[in-house]
């Protein structure tokens, strides 16, 4: 563009040049004519040498142009250069690779080839010994068969026949021992059992067992367990989750609820705080929690006496706790852990008559029932509670499927199975050992506490007043006092769903924010 320009202008200065030098010339004749061509040519030079700088200047500005291109297609060859020789070096790395796996596969091939072959020698072995030993078996049979004058089937028959002859016969009279055996023992050692049970457990169950009374020193000593505004009483009511009736008894207080572990409970600590004589909220909390360590030191040592009375060892810790709880259980009225130790000791008894492992018996009877020390709060059959805790304890497989099978839970397979099933049925069945009215109230009782405890914001729930009213405790940070009503409603609608009942049910819901600080 530069040099064009120079162009057009050194043409222009030309054209200026000649025009003016006709201009100068047509006026100024003569002897003007030559100055005005020297300043014409003087012109023309100057154009010219404009037109050649400007030439110059476009010239080198164009060498700057193309070097600088030049400069940046080195460069960028320079980077083409090195990523192809990057890609260059990673195919030959790939290359390499490939190489190796190739090699790696060769010799595994080899190796699988190897080891073909040396499987399909040994198979030939193998077969020409099958062979041979085939061959000396048929030739061995055959000169038995020459020795005794009969064929292989014939000898095998009668063989069967003399052993299925004398087993029948040995069977018989076993049998019938053991049968006479039994009959003249069991008859003797099941009506003493019996007649002993029968003193043992004639009391009256439901009334002794679902309601305890408690001694006074003197009704004065009722005022100061109510105490002011009722906050004793409900302070034990609230720990023990037990009823406590006071009412015109003299000197006696009435301790009722349906859970035995818990109406122990409030006993000893009723005891206690009688005879302590400071009894108020505080003092309360903390009486019932050195009567629930001491409720549970007496259960474990029930367990233990229980295992120690029937002789049998090595029983898990947990299970003797179990079985400590079936001390506070009952059954149609029936004590569950006597209920267990008879039917050890039936077991036991049958076991020696028919000759199998006594203490595996006596065993199987104890445990039998320790499902319900927990059937309340894991559901399912009593029975198969008990046998997964006895499979998750260490028991071994036989005891595990005696308790299963007690109820039909499972089929009974083994002796033993039988002989749980029996003892459990003998215990049972024997006349004043069980009453079916203690069973229905526990377990509506249980339904009660079950429904109660089912919804959100419950802290512990209690069935009191036999039954007539339930007592839920609420967390106050999860349920206003708002919401208090509308769950009191809720829980009364679902017990009408779901349970059937005489009369009415009162539901209470008691919410209660405790402030409590220190002073030092």
């Amino acid at each position: 563009m530069k040099i064009e320009l120079a162009l057009l202008l050194a043409g222009a200065a030309l054209a200026c040049g000649w025009v003016v030098g006709a201009f100068l010339r047509g006026r100024a004749a003569g002897s003007r004519l030559a100055n005005a061509e020297q300043e014409a040519a003087r012109i023309v030079e100057s154009a010219k040498k404009e037109a050649e700088t400007l030439r110059k200047e476009a010239s080198v500005e164009a060498k700057d142009v193309v070097f600088q291109a030049k400069s940046d297609w080195e460069e960028e060859s320079r980077e083409m250069r090195g990523e192809l020789l990057a890609l260059e070096k990673r195919l030959v790395q790939k290359e390499e690779n490939l190489d190796r796996k190739s090699a790696q596969i060769d010799e595994r091939d080899e190796e699988v080839v190897r080891r073909e072959q040396s499987l399909r020698d040994r198979e030939k072995n193998l077969q020409q010994k099958t062979e041979e030993a085939e061959t000396l078996v048929v030739e061995h049979r055959a000169t038995l068969e020459r020795i005794s004058g009969m064929t292989a089937e014939d000898a095998k028959r009668h063989l069967m026949d003399n052993m299925i002859s004398e087993a029948r016969h040995d069977a018989a009279k076993r049998v019938k021992q053991i049968e006479d055996e039994a009959r003249e023992a069991a008859d003797k050692k099941a009506k003493k059992i019996i007649s002993l049970a029968i003193q043992r457990y004639a009391g009256d169950y439901v009334a002794e067992k679902t309601i305890n009374s408690v001694a006074l020193p003197s009704d004065e000593m009722k005022g100061r367990i109510i105490g002011r505004e009722g906050r004793n009483i409900r302070a034990i009511e609230a720990a023990t989750g037990i009823d406590l009736i006071i009412d015109d008894t003299p000197e006696a207080v009435i301790i009722s609820g349906f859970n035995p572990v818990r109406r122990e409970v409030a006993r000893l600590s009723l005891e206690k705080l009688i005879s302590d004589g400071r009894i108020h909220p505080s003092r309360i909390e903390e009486v019932v929690k050195k009567a629930e360590q001491d409720v549970d030191s007496a259960i474990r040592e029930a367990g233990e006496q229980a295992t120690f009375d029937v002789g049998v060892h090595g029983i898990h810790p947990e299970i003797v706790k179990l079985i400590g709880r079936l001390k506070y259980r009952t059954s149609y009225g029936q004590n569950v852990l006597q209920h267990s130790l008879e039917v050890s000791f039936l077991c036991g008894i049958m076991a020696a008559e028919l000759g199998i492992n006594v203490k595996e018996a006596k065993r199987a009877g104890l445990l039998h029932d320790i499902g319900k020390a927990v059937d309340h709060e894991i559901e399912g059959s009593h029975a198969v509670i008990g046998g997964d805790l006895a499979r998750k304890y260490g028991e071994a497989p036989e005891i595990v499927h005696a308790l299963m099978a007690h109820h039909e839970d499972e089929k009974p397979d083994t002796i033993l199975a039988v002989l749980v099933q029996a003892g459990d049925a003998l215990s049972g069945a024997r006349p004043g050992a069980r009453r079916e009215m203690l069973e229905t109230y526990v377990k509506r009782l249980q339904d009660l506490e079950r429904i109660g405890t089912s919804f959100g914001g419950v802290t512990s729930c209690y069935a009191i007043q036999a039954g007539r009213e339930i007592r839920v405790m609420v967390s106050s940070d999860e349920v206003s006092d708002e919401h208090s009503h509308v769950l009191a409603k809720d829980i009364a609608r679902k017990i009408e769903d779901e349970m059937t009942y005489p009369g009415q049910i009162k539901v209470n819901v008691i919410r209660e924010t405790r402030a409590v600080d220190y002073a030092k």
